[in-house]
Formats: structure tokens, C-alpha cells, sequence
């Protein structure tokens, strides 16, 4: 391979550091070339290839609860409380604290930059688990038994930073904000939708939304993946008794 030739060749030439120089140039050489065919199993092996590690998804996270929890202005207890006690449950009480802690020195060196974080993970993660991170910060603004504009608005502005779709912002919007018209909104279809089509958009959601879609360690998001799925079968379900098939 390329990125060998040029590390014999710069070991010759500068030694150590000429075979560090040419492997590094010989890796972005290939690189480019791979990804100028545009064939999408090379793009997902490239973003693969950068995993983000469990202590830093589970900063990163937490840092994304903050911004939503800090959207009015204030901080609300009972938003805090949940993302508490939903850490301590997952993850134990003294793994919890030791990331609460960690993050407490960390906020303190930098401002938490949502749209920073939102890039490291979208280039680290699937889109199904940015989906489901939606979903668990929509979960905290509903701590309180509502989700207020600025909180909608904040993890809006965070969709937008993961890529995430209109369509797919709403559905999830659509599972803690109700305005009467949730089950169709849930499986992204219109009120005019007929009963195939909306067979059609179950089956189609079931796929987008199944937890094993959801490739992950983290048990928080594991948990919230299921709840999702469930969301969206009771959605289902509550059309087939209205239209009645």
C-alpha cells in the first residue's frame, strides 16, 4: 500500500520521523482516493473508524443535559433530579458520581459549546443513537410535566447541529408535546393518511426506531431506545381504534 512505500521511503531519507511523515501521507492519500468512489460502505468504515469512547460519550451527554436543562435561564431542580437519579440507575451510584464530578472540573476549564459537541458525536455515531439522544433530552425538559418553548427551541437547535430531519424532530417533539394530533406526527404522516398508509408508516418506523437499531453500551440509551419503540407501537395502536382497522 502507498501509505507503506512512503514510510520505507521517508525512513531512509529523514529516518523515524521521515517513516512517521510518509505513513501519515500515504494514509490521506488513500483516503481521498477511497472516498472519491462515493460508495457508501467506505464512508461508513471511515466514520467507524473514529468511535467515541464510553467516559467521553458520557460527558459529552451530560453536557448536551445541562444546555436543555439551562434553557429558560434558570436551572430547574426537578430536571436536575432526573438527569441525577436516571445516571445513578444506570450506571450505579458511584460511577454517577464520578461522572457528575468529572464534569463539574471540566465545565469549569471551557464553556459548553452545543454545536462542538453535536460534531464530535455526529461524526462518532449512528443516526439512529443521535435519535435516541433527542429523545432522552426531550425526556428531561419533560421532567416538570411540560416542555416550554425555550427547551423545545434549544433541542430543536440541537437537531439541527446532529443533522437530524424536520420529520424525524417532530415525531420524537410529537412523544412528550401533546396537541392533539400526536399519533400522527409520531409516525411522520398526515391526517389523511389511509389505513395502508399508515400500516406502511408503522412498518417503516418499527425499522427506524427498533431498539437494535440502537448499537450502544450505554444502558441510559438502551433504555430510552425501548421506551421510543414503545411510543410509537401505542401510536399505532391508537390510530387502529380510531380509524378502526
Amino acid at each position: 500500500m502507498i501509505k507503506w512505500f512512503l514510510a520505507v521511503l521517508g525512513y531512509f531519507v529523514f529516518r523515524l520521523p521521515g517513516a512517521v511523515i510518509g505513513f501519515l501521507l500515504g494514509s490521506v492519500f488513500e483516503n481521498v482516493s477511497k472516498s472519491s468512489s462515493g460508495s457508501f460502505e467506505t464512508v461508513f468504515r471511515n466514520t467507524s473508524q473514529r468511535p467515541v469512547s464510553p467516559a467521553d460519550f458520557e460527558l459529552n451527554l451530560l453536557s448536551l443535559c445541562s444546555i436543555v436543562i439551562k434553557a429558560d435561564g434558570s436551572v430547574n431542580q426537578t430536571e436536575l433530579n432526573y438527569v441525577r437519579q436516571y445516571f445513578v440507575s444506570t450506571y450505579g451510584k458511584d460511577k454517577a458520581n464520578a461522572i457528575f464530578k468529572t464534569f463539574n472540573e471540566v465545565v469549569k476549564q471551557r464553556e459548553i459549546s452545543a454545536q462542538r459537541i453535536c460534531a464530535y458525536l455526529a461524526g462518532r455515531t449512528r443516526y439512529e443513537m443521535r435519535l435516541q439522544i433527542l429523545h432522552f433530552l426531550f425526556g428531561i425538559a419533560n421532567a416538570d410535566g411540560a416542555v416550554t418553548s425555550g427547551e423545545s427551541s434549544k433541542i430543536k437547535e440541537i437537531a439541527g447541529y446532529f443533522r437530524i430531519h424536520f420529520r424525524d424532530f417532530e415525531s420524537i417533539q410529537a412523544m412528550f408535546v401533546k396537541k392533539g394530533d400526536d399519533a400522527y406526527k409520531i409516525l411522520e404522516i398526515d391526517k389523511t393518511a389511509t389505513p395502508e398508509e399508515i400500516k406502511k408508516a408503522y412498518r417503516k418506523m418499527v425499522k427506524k426506531y427498533h431498539p437494535d437499531k440502537v448499537i450502544t453500551q450505554d444502558e441510559a440509551i438502551k433504555k430510552g431506545a425501548e421506551e421510543k419503540f414503545k411510543q410509537v407501537q401505542r401510536a399505532y395502536e391508537q390510530l387502529q381504534k380510531e380509524r378502526g382497522f
